[in-house]
């Protein structure tokens, strides 16, 4: 037999594929390989996705679950407490271990009070064993930025919960949730939402319930960068998917043109978004230590008074460290009565790095041992302004009562924006509105973050192989190695001194982010980026070569075993949905059939079926 050419041998090397996938193809195999009835072929050079995946695409709630995964209705039992009631498409399999969980954190717990309507927002974890991220969620997320991709391990739940008298239940009280259960952070579109059915739900239930979701089942896929017109219930919500190519802080979405709408939209300037000078305003001058706890992806309880404040600040918490992806686990609105309870609370280990919010004043003792608590009460005003909490220690943590305040021991690395804070409270004084000193605040978190990390996106762009490196006779080059001692030594000419006036120990806060999940989820992730950036400049290099003339004086072994590893790249690079240049993949593809057609008639027949 033919032994496969030293210059295939380089450019398709066995130690770079994967341990399944074998290059040398024995010519004996291949008249086996077109009479085995229903045999699998690997190489699909359609690159389409799974028959499954094409199928769910098909099915008649596809529409709607690229939005949501299900609506509950969950209510009060006498016999069994907190109940689901219904849910919504009637086909969606919930396990029972999440059905609990819903049923438990779609009510406010019994110290909360919360009478008429309410309104928050919860993260639960996803059973194990749920499938893969369907193929439309993979383009989603390509295209989305990093911290509004679709989750993969978590549901979040928005919940509109009523509590009033109603004389002709047993316990005198009429209680019941609709909950919104989703991948997607949207935050502020969710809730916008659940405005409009939640009241007419509580009227009509069920029915209205049912012509709902079917409207939401018409909407169009929410797809970064476009606008879209969503209708429900006579009122079209007129909405922006971002984009990861966005200048952060960019402008507010502006309404786009409505000629083919029988109602005028109601504009809702973002999706995500939350207001952020609300969340913070009882902790202005503490907000620098705010943002390095979520930086450095610090053990944090939010202690409030409301699931809506709890998850409102939680929320708020998370999304200060944007655009970088808050990697560590959090949860809005957390109970005693949740599935984790246990893992998080146990003494005999270390805090998680996870982001609590609570509201029952039982999880005070509970969390004694944790390094940072914030204890949140209603807002007070001392005169004009809004009265700032106080850094206490955490052994005055300890009474039910406990007052609020911050009780942590954490020294900031970096000094606080006096500048800033002056500014926002004089804002409070001149009564200047709410959003606007929300964007003020936006803007500074987003200077702050960026000053952080563009000294580590620069460092890791040079980590990047040159272009000219990457040929079609080799497999693509590595990606240097993260050094931090390396890191570190570029910061005295393009550190975060050139982009930020905070004075400060920054080298200090590198080394500890280091040491973080939030640095490990952006490593991989980043690195990940560049493979695949190699994996396409590679695609398109080959494109570029005359590998058909290579093939003139080769066996035909040598040939399939071309064919076979291009096939292998092609249908990689399109079931990631990697970018390449226009009209690649086109000629990706006819190249192979060229190939193909130079090879005799039985071999053909086999890799055209194939």
């Amino acid at each position: 037999m033919p032994q496969t050419s030293p210059l295939i041998q380089q450019h398709f090397s066995v130690t770079s594929c994967p341990p399944e996938v074998s290059l040398t193809v024995p010519q004996d195999r291949w008249r086996s390989w077109s009479s085995e009835p229903g045999a699998m072929n690997p190489f699909d050079g359609s690159g389409s996705p799974r028959h499954d995946e094409v199928g769910d695409s098909r099915c008649r709630w596809a529409r709607f679950s690229s939005w949501l995964e299900c609506v509950c209705v969950v209510t009060f039992d006498l016999e069994l407490g907190q109940a689901i009631e219904l849910v919504y498409p009637q086909d969606v399999k919930l396990t029972e271990k999440e059905k609990t969980s819903i049923c438990y954190l779609s009510f406010p717990d019994s110290y909360s009070g919360c009478l008429g309507d309410t309104h928050f927002s919860f993260r639960l974890r996803q059973s194990v064993g749920r499938r893969a991220l369907r193929f439309r969620d993979n383009v989603y997320n390509r295209d989305a930025p990093v911290t509004l991709q679709t989750e993969v391990s978590h549901f979040f739940g928005y919940v509109y919960f009523r509590q009033v008298k109603d004389i002709s239940v047993k316990r005198g009280y009429f209680q019941k949730s609709l909950v919104l259960v989703s991948r997607l952070p949207y935050t502020h579109l969710f809730h916008s939402l659940l405005q409009i059915i939640a009241p007419e739900f509580f009227e009509k239930l069920e029915p209205c319930l049912e012509a709902v979701c079917n409207e939401i089942d018409q909407w169009p896929s929410p797809v970064p960068g476009l606008t879209l017109n969503l209708p429900v219930m006579g009122v079209v919500l007129q909405v922006r998917i971002p984009s990861k190519t966005d200048k952060p802080g960019g402008s507010p979405v502006k309404q786009s043109a409505t000629e083919n709408l029988v109602l005028a939209p109601t504009l809702l300037p973002t999706i995500h978004e939350l207001d952020l000078f609300k969340c913070f305003q009882s902790v202005l001058i503490h907000l620098q230590m705010l943002w390095e706890l979520m930086l450095l992806g610090e053990p944090v309880v939010v202690m409030a008074p409301s699931p809506t404040v709890s998850s409102e600040t939680v929320l708020a918490l998370v999304s200060s460290i944007s655009p970088l992806k808050f990697c560590c686990d959090f949860r809005p609105y957390f109970t005693i009565h949740d599935s984790e309870f246990r893992e998080y609370t146990t003494r005999t280990q270390a805090p998680a790095n996870v982001v609590l919010g609570v509201t029952n004043p039982f999880f005070i003792k509970t969390f004694q041992s944790w390094p940072h608590v914030v204890r949140l009460g209603e807002v007070k005003m001392a005169g004009d302004l809004p009265k700032q909490m106080k850094v206490k220690k955490l052994s005055k943590l300890k009474a039910l009562d406990t007052k609020p305040g911050i009780y942590t021991a954490y020294k900031t690395f970096l000094h606080k924006d006096k500048i800033l804070i002056k500014r926002l409270l004089k804002g409070i004084q001149r009564k200047r509105p709410s959003e606007v000193q929300s964007a003020i605040l936006r803007r500074h978190l987003l200077e702050l973050t960026q000053s952080f990390i563009i000294p580590l996106e620069r460092y890791m762009a040079s980590l990047m192989p040159l272009q000219r490196s990457v040929t079609p006779w080799k497999t693509p080059p590595q990606i240097r190695p993260f050094c931090q001692d390396e890191f570190m030594s570029t910061l005295d000419h393009t550190g975060p001194q050139l982009t930020s006036v905070l004075k400060g120990d920054w080298i200090g806060l590198y080394r500890k982010f280091f040491r973080s999940p939030n640095f490990d989820g952006w490593y991989r992730h980043r690195h990940k980026e560049m493979t695949q950036k190699l994996e396409s400049l590679h695609l398109e290099v080959i494109c570029d070569a005359d590998l058909l003339g290579w093939t003139k004086d080769k066996s035909e072994v040598e040939i399939v075993d071309l064919i076979l590893k291009l096939r292998e790249k092609l249908v990689k690079v399109r079931r990631l949905q990697l970018q390449v240049k226009d009209g690649v993949l086109d000629r990706f593809d006819a190249f192979i059939n060229s190939i193909i057609r130079s090879l005799p008639e039985d071999l053909q027949t086999v890799l055209s079926a194939h």
